[in-house]
């Protein structure tokens, strides 16, 4: 193993943690690596996983530079995720896509763009893509239904299988011998964990989101980006259903729910974006490395653009800009999809393997424990 590899440095700052144990409050990576000594490559994948990167142990630790030890767990676990995301890519030629995450995505979404709005130029009459349609199929006179739905779901189909794929790999690769499945108890603690993002509160006051002083805006704007990823969802799923089950076509009215909720998810989008690369761009990078500010910010960048476009797309639907605004925002989607396994969106499945690991191992010491008393 070369020096170069993120393992070795992430093993020796974890095995002067272990004897530390000055920031076992913090979050469960330090608790959990106490209770994994060997610090296996298995053991520092998984503990890099469930990592949260809030940054506390950088600054309350004594050993962090310019002490000679040069102690920097987020910087340290932050290298090891990028190379295990690198390293369990599907299929692996286009892991090349995550080791130059911000060229990957301007290249990708420039290429989908170009592909779409070409496509939807040279096929659409121009009478009819820079004519106003209003009233119910209006999109679908510019772009098809079965098109504009066959042009979403492969890309998805696609990424869904090339995530699935690499979890599983991990998930395999993490397995100890003897290791029971996890129960249902497990599965919930472990989405009790994902969705109130307690790693991110650095146990009780926050993260160190810009430098020593510490906050909960990052956890906060985390929330509030997944509530918007979760209203577009909602308002594209009764879309669906308005579309087959009741025979409504879009566009919908304002006061409609698929409306409603696709504005507030978009704006909530946007929000968050934005606030999250406030923090990135103003944030002391010490505790990270520059691959994982790039993917932020190709990641953010993305998402801001689906947001944006979308936004775009329900304020001008009713003028003559709707067809290419409609197909800007179909290419950012098509693009936001193919990206997912080969981006920094990848590592919400990640760490919810961690965390589901980590709460059936949390399980299992109680029901040990308890067995000795």
């Amino acid at each position: 193993m070369s020096s170069a590899d993120p393992r070795t440095e992430t093993r020796r700052v974890l095995a002067i943690c272990n004897a530390c144990g000055y920031c076992n409050g913090f979050c469960d990576v330090f608790e959990s690596a106490r209770l994994r000594p060997a610090l296996t490559d298995t053991d520092l994948e998984h503990l890099a996983h469930l990592c949260h990167h809030c940054r506390n142990c950088l600054y309350a630790c004594q050993y962090a530079p310019p002490h000679p030890f040069a102690v920097n767990a987020p910087r340290a676990l932050t290298a090891l995720r990028h190379h295990a995301y690198v390293r369990h890519a599907w299929p692996r030629p286009l892991a090349r896509l995550l080791i130059h995450a911000p060229a990957s995505a301007l290249l990708v979404a420039l290429a989908t763009i170009v592909l779409v709005l070409g496509a939807v130029l040279a096929l659409v009459p121009h009478a009819v893509l820079f004519a106003a349609h209003q009233g119910p199929g209006a999109f679908y006179a510019v772009i098809p239904w079965g098109w504009m739905s066959l042009l979403a779901a492969l890309p998805l189909g696609w990424s869904l299988l090339a995530v699935a794929v690499s979890l599983r790999r991990v998930w395999r690769e993490g397995a100890s011998a003897g290791e029971p499945p996890p129960g249902w108890r497990d599965w919930r603690g472990a989405l009790a964990d994902l969705v109130t993002l307690r790693n991110l509160r650095g146990g009780g006051p926050g993260c160190n989101d810009l430098d020593d002083r510490p906050s909960h805006w990052r956890r906060r704007l985390h929330h509030t980006l997944l509530l918007g990823l979760l209203g577009c969802l909602a308002a594209t799923t009764i879309a669906t259903v308005y579309h087959h089950l009741l025979g409504l076509q879009a566009p919908y009215p304002w006061w409609s729910l698929p409306v409603v909720l696709g504005t507030l998810g978009g704006l909530a989008m946007t929000v968050a974006t934005l606030g999250l690369a406030w923090l990135t761009l103003r944030a002391d990078p010490t505790p990270s490395t520059s691959a994982s500010r790039g993917a932020d910010a190709a990641l953010l960048a993305l998402l801001a653009a689906v947001a944006l476009s979308g936004l775009a797309l329900l304020g001008w639907r009713a003028t003559a800009a709707m067809g290419v605004l409609l197909a800007l925002h179909l290419a950012t989607v098509i693009a936001f999809f193919l990206l997912i396994p080969y981006s920094k969106l990848v590592h919400g499945g990640y760490r919810a393997l961690a965390l589901l690991r980590e709460a059936a191992a949390r399980r299992r010491r109680v029901r040990r424990t308890v067995g000795d008393a």
